[in-house]
Parts: structure tokens; C-alpha cells; sequence
């Protein structure tokens, strides 16, 4: 198995987008220069996303993107799955044609880790990232390292403060 960057940075950018979200939609720009992620990939991310009713986007000046519900209602297996990202873990594609068009010996055993790891990961939405302390501190960095407004970086640090250790 193997989660590609496509995942990761759908994934990096969804939860970006919530931490900032509560000031308006938020740019991908913004996101690209805080996640060092290419402006156009974020583009094709997030028309997927999009398309998949888990973003909305907000035109003209000060537009942006915005969740479509709330950060507790989005989970991270529903971001993957949008951007079409296998967590697929069999040699087949769960096709069961991996031994000469048959299942191998092990099938079973890399599909079922496939079926625990998407459950795994939808038990877990954004909003339990953002509640994250380690989380928290790293958002705070970013931040501060791209000089975003005093607020911002303020009120960031304060839900680092408040998230358990």
C-alpha cells in the first residue's frame, strides 16, 4: 500500500483550509505558500474536491474555498476517496486475479488490511486533527513564518494552548 502524494496533499490542503476557515474562504494560494504545495495541483485537487460536495468555492474578491459542512462532518477516508486515491494494499487492485488470474495464498489478507485502514481513517475528521496540540503548534508556525495577519496567528496560538497535550 501506498499513499501517494495526491492523498497526502489532499488531505494536508482539507486540513489547511479548516484551520483557516473560520476567517472566510481561503485562497489556495494561501494554502499553497503555507503547505508548499504547486498552486495548479491544489487546482486539480480541489475541483475533485469540489465535485465531491466536500469544498464550495466562493468567487470574486476575497474568494476563495470553504467547507461545505462542518470540520467534525468531514473525514479524512472521504478526501481520499474524492481525489481517487487507492489504499489498496493487494498486488491485484482487489481484482483477486493476482496468481495467474486467481487469488494468491494472501488475498484475503492485504484486502482486509485495505477495508481497516479506510475504516481506520474514516473514524477520524478534521475536526479531530484540529484538535491535535502537535497540530496546533505546527499551524502556529506556519503562520508566523508566512506572515499572516497578528489575529490569525494569535488565535491559532491560542487553540494550540487549549488542545490536549
Amino acid at each position: 500500500m501506498r499513499l501517494t502524494t495526491k492523498g497526502r496533499y489532499a488531505v494536508t490542503a482539507m486540513l489547511d483550509l479548516a484551520l483557516h476557515g473560520d476567517q472566510g474562504p481561503v485562497s489556495l494560494a494561501d494554502i499553497s505558500a503555507r503547505q508548499e504545495i504547486s498552486l495548479s495541483y491544489l487546482e486539480q485537487l480541489f475541483s475533485r474536491l469540489r465535485k465531491h460536495k466536500l469544498v464550495v468555492s466562493v468567487r470574486g474578491p476575497g474568494g476563495g474555498y470553504r467547507l461545505s459542512r462542518g470540520t467534525d462532518e468531514v473525514f479524512i477516508s472521504q478526501v481520499v476517496d474524492a481525489v481517487n486515491e487507492s489504499l489498496d494494499t493487494t498486488r491485484c487492485g482487489n481484482r483477486g486475479d493476482c496468481q495467474n488470474g486467481e487469488k494468491c495464498l494472501t488475498h484475503h489478507l492485504w484486502s482486509d488490511l485495505s477495508n481497516q485502514i479506510h475504516q481506520f481513517l474514516s473514524e477520524i475528521s478534521l475536526a479531530d486533527l484540529m484538535k491535535n496540540r502537535e497540530i496546533q503548534v505546527v499551524a502556529a508556525r506556519q503562520n508566523l513564518r508566512q506572515g499572516n495577519d497578528e489575529s490569525q496567528t494569535i488565535n491559532t496560538e491560542r487553540l494550540a494552548d487549549r488542545a490536549p497535550a
